[in-house]
């Protein structure tokens, strides 16, 4: 051990008369303790709710979505299998999306409706997983007019969100009206169709933005209440690795051509993912300030320091203590502090997030927040990237000081000892 560390660490031992000083010592450890936690759960928390939002918006929609400017897609059968030889091309699907209204015998609400095939829909979306009553399976089969009764009129099932069911005030098998503006042309002018839908289905994906507005029907049920024949909105598919979905959006419509066209998961949700993520870098300044307080307690404790030992310092240069070594005395203590705090933040930290992580004892309206819990994910990176943040400020805090003692003239120091 060098004398520069064995000197500062002696001067961190508080003797009766620096007790006022070694107080403020410690207010500085505890100061960038608090700074590095409140920016390790704050960050953490972000990036949970990121990548809790990314699964969420994922399970429910595709990673790439293909379309057709011409508006229907015809033979998308064909379309498929070239699709599917696409490299980290998991699966595809056909899909049908319009806007429709729900009535039911309460209460409306306009909503997102889209066919899907609930067998090819398992393989690109976990919305069949999200399922909570009854199941996707179901939309294959119609459904009986009246529960219990065989030789009543059939007719198609719907799935649909559980805030939805409870704005419509619909459970299990209630009937509900689909009511498209496209209808039928008449003497009298265009009138809205209107269809009855049993529900088969209840899914809670956890966002009310999708549990509140989304109802999903089958492809042949979806194809005839909105008279497109044998074609469908688009073709949905899934990628083994999330971000490549941009560049195998890329291969495909430079395979497919006119007049397809592609978007993937990024450019679909671009504004909400970038908005978080200056959320987050907006968070990390403005939470670095309390670290940047605690410098200041690390300046004035060196300071004090410094007017505190000017005897010794005054007689280390007598015994031939060069100015860098006073210098590394008082950075070396001033890192001690940044250090011994910039540890007991993370440990801190650490503790915070895997409580949150573990008991989830902060709920959420999920309406505003689109979550209903408080996700946590640390990330070494966002560990490391705080850490040497605090270190390298508590470092900043400690060059005046340190500067100061160096230039320290040993004959006025001692000339009234």
């Amino acid at each position: 051990m060098s004398y520069e560390i064995f000197i500062s660490l002696r001067y961190l031992k508080a003797k009766r008369k620096q007790a006022f000083i070694s107080l403020i010592t410690w207010i500085s450890i505890g100061g960038v303790a608090v700074g590095v936690t409140a920016l390790i759960v704050v960050i953490s928390v972000m990036g949970g709710m990121q990548e809790d939002l990314r699964n969420k918006i994922l399970g429910t929609n595709s990673h790439v979505v293909v379309l057709s400017n011409e508006g229907a897609m015809t033979k998308y059968g064909e379309i498929i299998k070239k699709i599917e030889g696409v490299p980290h091309v998991v699966s595809a699907s056909p899909f049908i999306f319009n806007q429709v209204m729900l009535t039911s015998h309460s209460s409306v609400s306009g909503v997102a409706i889209r066919g899907i095939d609930p067998d090819l829909e398992a393989k690109v979306t976990d919305l069949s997983k999200r399922v909570k009553e009854g199941g996707l399976k179901l939309l294959k089969t119609p459904q009986s007019s009246e529960l219990q009764t065989p030789n009543s009129e059939l007719i198609e099932g719907i799935v649909i969100g559980k805030d939805l069911a409870r704005n419509l005030a619909v459970f299990l098998g209630d009937t509900i009206d689909v009511v498209s503006p496209f209808g039928r042309a008449t003497p009298m002018g265009t009138t809205p169709k209107v269809e009855k839908f049993r529900v088969v289905g209840i899914f809670d994906t956890g966002m009310y933005e999708y549990d509140s507005s989304l109802a999903l029907i089958s492809i042949p049920a979806a194809q005839r209440f909105f008279s497109m024949g044998e074609t469908v909105t688009g073709i949905e598919i899934k990628v083994d690795d999330i971000y490549l979905a941009d560049s195998v959006a890329d291969k495909i419509h430079s395979m497919l051509g006119f007049p397809y066209w592609t978007r993937d998961w990024m450019e679909m949700n671009k504004n909400l993912f970038s908005a978080l993520k200056l959320e987050k870098f907006g968070m990390f300044v403005i939470l670095t300030l309390i670290i940047i307080v605690a410098a200041f307690n690390i300046i004035g404790t060196l300071i004090m320091m410094v007017m505190e030992k000017g005897r010794d310092i005054a007689i280390l240069k007598s015994m031939g203590a060069t100015d860098n070594s006073i210098m590394k005395i008082f950075i070396m203590e001033g890192l001690i502090i940044g250090i011994a705090g910039t540890i007991i933040g993370c440990i801190g930290g650490y503790v915070l997030c895997e409580l949150l992580d573990t008991y989830h004892f902060i709920k959420l309206p999920s309406d505003v927040y689109q979550l209903d819990t408080l996700p946590v994910k640390m990330n070494p990176i966002d560990f490391l990237y705080i850490s040497l943040s605090a270190i390298v400020i508590s470092f900043l805090a400690t060059i005046y000081p340190s500067w100061n003692a160096s230039r320290l003239d040993p004959v006025e120091a001692l000339r009234y000892e």
